[in-house]
């Protein structure tokens, strides 16, 4: 798939790899419809600080929230493949093939556009290992399926010598999404996760609420290549700590929690800033949080 160490993800149980000759067809078809349906629903999640969502385009002049469910419909039957190959035990090359065809898909959709390289990686790594585990798996599973499965071909697979991700991981000696997909998620199991469900308590009747707050707790916490590549060093410090500014004062608890998350919003996208790895780990997050048993 289009392709620093960081801590594990403890206490779960590693998936077999073998194949299960009796699990239904239908599996890869779940995984592939909710893992567009997690695409949809961080596309309507707003505000996001400096990112593309059903209300305006962030800090971005070449996208739109059109572009980006287009690209999100055209990956639903590769997350399928990429499922039905994790059931099978397919190695890391052929789940990057399918992973290349679908970013092809995907710039087919948008116009060149890239919507969802990082989504396609990331959630599809998910993908395949929920096609591995099956329905309802234990908390942390996919991420352990993927760490012990994938790590080191995660790693030392083929780079995108000039993708903006991977200059920015050599310039500034970041792991990025490699590494964060090699060490299990850790961001995604230690904050995204928490702080979705967390936020999803204090407002029940409030979900896109619970996604922003997850969104920012990625912020604050992510090496997000995507900063570093748009705001440079300053820029990422500038994110994070505004990011970690907000969860401190209470995130969606306060009554003012829109107007402020709405406040960062705009200024993200006065400096051009735009968070895209954590808006593809809050897809992941959902994700997860959908498939796996709490």
């Amino acid at each position: 798939m289009p392709s620093a160490s960081a801590p594990a993800v403890q206490g779960a149980a590693i998936p077999s790899a073998t194949p299960d000759p009796a699990r239904p067809r239908g599996l890869s078809r779940r995984i592939a419809r909710l893992a567009t349906a997690c695409l949809h629903r961080e596309l309507a999640t707003y505000p996001k600080p400096g990112l593309v969502s059903h209300v305006d385009s962030g800090s971005h002049s070449d996208m739109d929230a059109g572009r980006f469910r287009a690209s999100a419909d055209a990956l639903e039957p590769f997350f399928a493949e990429l499922a039905e190959a994790g059931a099978a035990g397919a190695e890391m090359a052929h789940l990057r093939r399918i992973g290349l065809a679908a970013e092809a898909a995907m710039r087919a959709a948008t116009g060149g556009v890239n919507t969802h390289r990082g989504a396609i990686f990331g959630l599809g790594l998910l993908s395949a290992a929920a096609g591995a585990s099956g329905m309802r798996p234990a908390a942390g599973s996919l991420g352990a399926h993927v760490r012990a499965r994938h790590a080191d071909a995660i790693l030392d697979g083929p780079e995108l010598l000039h993708a903006p991700g991977a200059r920015a991981r050599r310039r500034h000696g970041v792991g990025g999404a490699p590494a964060e997909a090699a060490a299990g998620f850790p961001s995604l199991y230690g904050t995204g996760l928490p702080a979705l469900r967390r936020a999803r308590a204090l407002r029940p009747d409030a979900p896109e609420a619970a996604r922003v707050e997850a969104c920012l707790a990625l912020v604050a916490c992510l090496e997000d290549t995507n900063l570093l590549h748009r705001g440079g060093p300053e820029g990422y410090a500038f994110a994070r700590a505004e990011a970690a500014r907000f969860i401190a004062a209470g995130g969606i608890a306060p009554d003012d929690w829109f107007s402020r998350a709405e406040a960062l919003h705009r200024a993200f996208v006065a400096r051009r800033l735009s968070p895209g790895g954590a808006a593809d780990l809050l897809a992941m997050t959902l994700f997860v949080d959908a498939w796996e048993r709490p």
